[in-house]
């Protein structure tokens, strides 16, 4: 893994880690960095930028998310079919958490007291009691779940079905399924916009975005994006939404009104983008 010193944009040596890098999440505190390995977890100290003992996880931790509090670190372990817990003040792994097949998607509420895990090829999400760590009954959703968002006063969890061509919302305080709602094809990356009222779903496979409104849970208008869109992102301020896509493509979507501006060239094949704070 390579740190970044942002002050002056400048990398800085390399830290190893264990084999096949992918997944990573931060402490609230900003102490330090957990990177998932092919069956491994590294922690880093921020301070030295040094890593600490690999704590042995499952195999393949596809997506890892941490509790609001920074006390427990989750990795999703797509080929175990499992949820592995991991105790920071002591970086100790606590026993795996049985959930569905192929597990490759996690969003936790805001009051940090459930984790949903998103169960692949099981057209089910997991939902995991914090406290105790352990599995409630699945809730059924739509076919191939591939993302999981939960809006910021935690009373749904979204879940975008890729095969299906769905989101499903879950009320969270009683862990189960509304009616699905239709969107766009190959539904996939979801944000909300920071005041909670629209979920915008990036449609993989339909070069659209749809736009849901969270108080009724109704689909808008399609809003034309770029071809073969990646991902997206809402701004800080919840007034834009960009979307990369095509070979070369961000384009800008207001959400006041929903419409698309003038898409800006960018570098080849774009993948992700992060907002800063300048000035």
């Amino acid at each position: 893994m390579i740190p970044i010193r942002t002050a002056i944009n400048t990398a800085l040596p390399p830290i190893p880690v264990g084999d096949e890098p992918f997944a990573m999440v931060v402490t609230p505190n900003g102490r330090t960095v957990y990177v998932g390995n092919a069956n491994s977890v590294t922690p880093i100290r921020v301070s030295t930028n040094s890593p600490l003992a690999d704590i042995p996880v499952g195999n393949q931790p596809a997506r890892m998310v941490i509790t609001p509090d920074g006390r427990t670190v989750y990795t999703v372990n797509a080929a175990d079919n499992t949820v592995t817990p991991i105790r920071v003040s002591t970086n100790t792994a606590r026993p795996p958490i049985p959930v569905g097949g192929f597990p490759n998607s996690a969003a936790i509420t805001p009051d940090g007291k459930t984790l949903y895990v998103g169960n692949l090829n099981d057209a089910t999400v997991t939902p995991i009691h914090v406290l105790t760590n352990t599995a409630r009954p699945p809730i059924p959703v739509g076919k191939t779940p591939a993302a999981i968002v939960v809006t910021p006063n935690g009373k749904t969890a979204y879940v975008s079905n890729r095969d299906g061509d769905t989101v499903t919302p879950i009320r969270t305080a009683t862990n189960t399924a509304l009616p699905s709602i239709p969107v766009g094809h190959q539904p996939f990356d979801m944000p909300v916009t920071p005041n909670g009222r629209t979920l915008y779903v990036l449609n993989s496979g339909g070069d659209t975005v749809t736009p849901i409104r969270v108080a009724t849970n109704t689909a808008g208008a399609p809003i034309p994006a770029t071809h073969q869109p990646f991902t997206l992102a809402i701004t800080p301020n919840g007034k834009a939404l960009y979307v990369t896509g095509g070979t070369n493509l961000l384009t800008p979507i207001r959400t006041s009104n929903n419409h698309p501006g003038t898409r800006i060239v960018v570098g080849a094949a774009p993948s992700a983008f992060a907002f800063a704070v300048v000035g």
